[in-house]
């Protein structure tokens, strides 16, 4: 088992800036990507940005230039900083992780979601 405790959201002013944290613990050996996903109320749930083993990482095309991903491996944690924020980043946003045991059991576990609210 993994679990995952988020922290970060709130209420943001338009042009503001947040950063969200999330922190794995569990039967972790290894992990081999971490990420961060959002639901506006109405939408689905789509990707916003995600960092692989390797450092790589991507990010949704609306998200580019203003939110930055990143992970400490020695912590087992992911952050996303957001900065420029708009009132279309209103979402509850996920942590997503993809690991495995020692027995190499793979996990896909998420995160309870917090809050982001963009709003003047």
């Amino acid at each position: 088992q993994v679990q995952l405790v988020e922290s970060g959201g709130g209420l943001v002013q338009p042009g503001g800036s947040l950063r969200l944290s999330c922190t794995a613990s569990g039967s972790i050996f290894i992990i081999n990507a971490m990420g961060w996903y959002r639901q506006a109320p109405e939408k689905q749930r789509e990707l916003v940005a995600r960092i692989n083993s390797a450092g790589v990482t991507n990010y949704a095309d609306s998200v580019k230039g203003r939110f930055t991903i990143s992970r400490d491996n020695a912590k087992n944690t992911v952050y996303l900083q957001m900065n420029g924020l708009k009132p279309e980043d209103t979402a509850v946003y996920y942590c997503n992780v993809l690991a495995q045991d020692i027995f190499g059991t793979r996990y896909d576990s998420w995160g309870q979601g917090t809050q982001v609210t963009v709003s003047s």
